[in-house]
């Protein structure tokens, strides 16, 4: 007997994935299937089974089980069946159809109308943008929207042309772009992500050329001279073709190893500057210090170029949890003078949202013969002063604090008695709530706008696990789409109850997050003043 075949649009989930499609466990699932017999057959996936998404919505839908989803995710889910592991081509189609005369692409009708709807009710380009989101979050190796606007901060005003030679999908010249008379120029190996970048641009109304090929092994900028060079180059490169290019006049400041490849990347963004003009860069921070590095980052030093090295926080870069560097370099306009110092930032303790508007910013400007030791390490944090800290007293303060905390938490969560399971009555999407004027919608939340609805239980709603399966697409992305979510009716001194307990239960969680930061500062407090002899053990009791 042979197991069925998936559904008609070839969609395939496993089990996790079928329990955040239905807002329950990974063990509730496996419930399903002992007791149901008419729970949908796997078919395929061995030990880790996989069913056919058209059969598990239908089974749902019988068991009267949650199986709505936003329009996002239904239209994520579809390219995953149409593009398969080409997820940046399924995105480029999205972002070109968007445009004035976007060709109508490989998705279906309903999808195209989804993202129609969704573009009217926000704009095209947040579309795109919440798309590219899910790619990043699903381990696309693209340029986060937190370490665009960090570079694009950095550059300050921009004019003239901006040139990216690993532009991918775009973001760093995109996020230079919103300065009038500004050139974008760009190159990727990637055809599909050059098709991505391109119909950004053009709902950006950005002016940008962009081309398709090898910038190593096939510039195809050679003559180009730009006023400011971005680049987050691909990590790890070892093949980038150093054993053909040894006597390249690219290399001005020494021929990188073949694990240097951000090196080699930063040279030829350099070699593109115009002139007075700027290359920031996007560095792993071991680049600062590696041995292997130290002749090239003596030259950048002795020839004046290098004019600041900021550390960024972790969280910038969604492959990993590692602060990454900005390094600033600027080519000198004949005759003038090299710079005789290096400003360093060291912003690793902020926000990775907006670590700029961390107060106070720790930096210090170093003298290039301070740097050119015999490590040459360009990190930020090594040249910094080391601040005289009081290990014991902020240790007592710290357990102090802790202490009143954990006395504020006791008393602040709601008392909550047994329900039947299920909340009897109807639902109502937001949106529809939005196109009545009883809600206001903003970036990620919602706001009463009536007197019959209560803010907090309508937010309350808004974040449960019904609302987050919507929300989740069958590989397990989630991003949130208020307009797609739902809410039970019921009267308003009900709403009032349920608001007053969620309320109750956001301010817990508001006051545990802040026992956790707590506790792990005294935590690390404690350790280093242990191991540094401003702290001693306590006697026993």
């Amino acid at each position: 007997m042979t197991g069925p075949t998936p559904g008609a649009d070839g969609r395939l989930i496993s089990a996790a994935e079928v329990a955040r499609l239905a807002g329950v466990t990974r063990a509730a699932v496996s419930n399903w299937r002992r007791r149901h017999p008419d729970f949908p057959e796997a078919v395929g996936g061995g030990r880790n089974a996989l069913f056919a998404l058209s059969e598990i919505t239908d089974w749902l839908d019988r068991q009267r089980k949650s199986t709505d989803v936003s329009d996002e995710v239904l239209v994520w889910q579809e390219l995953r069946a149409l593009y398969g592991e080409d997820m940046i081509g399924g995105v480029a189609e999205i972002a070109e159809l968007l445009t004035a005369d976007g060709p109508p692409g490989r998705l279906d009708e309903a999808s195209r109308l989804r993202l129609r709807g969704k573009a009217a009710n926000t704009s095209p380009a947040e579309v795109v943008s919440g798309f590219i989101e899910r790619l990043i979050a699903s381990g696309a190796a693209l340029t986060t929207k937190h370490l665009a606007k960090a570079v694009a901060h950095v550059a300050g005003d921009v004019t003239g042309t901006v040139f990216d030679p690993a532009a991918g999908a775009g973001s760093l010249l995109l996020a230079c772009a919103e300065h009038p008379g500004v050139r974008l120029t760009g190159q990727d190996g990637n055809p599909a992500t050059a098709r991505l970048a391109r119909a950004r641009a053009a709902l950006a109304g950005a002016d940008l050329e962009f081309r398709v090929g090898d910038s190593f092994q096939g510039d195809a900028w050679p003559d180009l001279r730009a006023d400011l060079v971005v680049c987050d180059p691909p990590a790890g490169l070892t093949d980038w073709g150093r054993d053909v290019l040894m006597v390249d006049r690219r290399w001005e400041f020494g021929v990188p190893t073949k694990a240097e490849s951000e090196l080699a990347w930063l040279q030829h963004c350099y070699a593109h500057t115009a002139p007075g003009g700027r290359v920031i860069f996007v560095m792993p921070p071991s680049v600062a210090y590696r041995r292997a590095g130290k002749r090239i980052r003596s030259e950048l030093l002795r020839g004046g170029v290098l004019e600041q090295v900021v550390a960024l926080p972790s969280g910038m870069v969604a492959s990993h949890a590692q602060p990454v560097h900005l390094w600033v370099l600027r080519r000198p306009v004949d005759g003038e003078r090299p710079v005789s110092e290096v400003r360093m930032t060291d912003l690793t303790h902020a926000a990775p949202g907006n670590p700029f508007a961390a107060e106070p910013q720790p930096v210090v400007h170093v003298p290039v013969i301070d740097l050119l030791d015999e490590t040459v390490d360009l990190t930020p944090a090594a040249h910094l002063p080391v601040a005289q800290i009081d290990h014991a007293g902020e240790y007592a303060a710290d357990r102090r604090q802790i202490l009143q905390v954990l006395e504020r938490i006791a008393g602040s969560l709601p008392e909550l008695t047994a329900g039947t399971g299920s909340i009897e009555g109807g639902t109502l999407r937001i949106a529809d709530l939005a196109r009545a004027g009883i809600v206001d919608i903003e970036e990620k939340t919602v706001t009463s706008a009536s007197d019959q609805l209560d803010t907090d239980y309508l937010r309350g709603f808004l974040h449960g696990s019904a609302n987050s399966a919507r929300n989740t697409s069958s590989s397990g992305t989630f991003r949130v789409d208020i307009r797609g979510s739902r809410i039970p009716q019921m009267d308003i001194e009900e709403q009032r109850r349920y608001g007053a307990a969620f309320r109750a239960l956001d301010e817990a969680e508001e006051t545990l997050r802040q026992l956790n930061k707590l506790g792990l500062d005294a935590i690390a407090r404690a350790r280093d003043g242990l191991t540094n002899g401003t702290l001693r053990p306590g006697e026993q009791r």
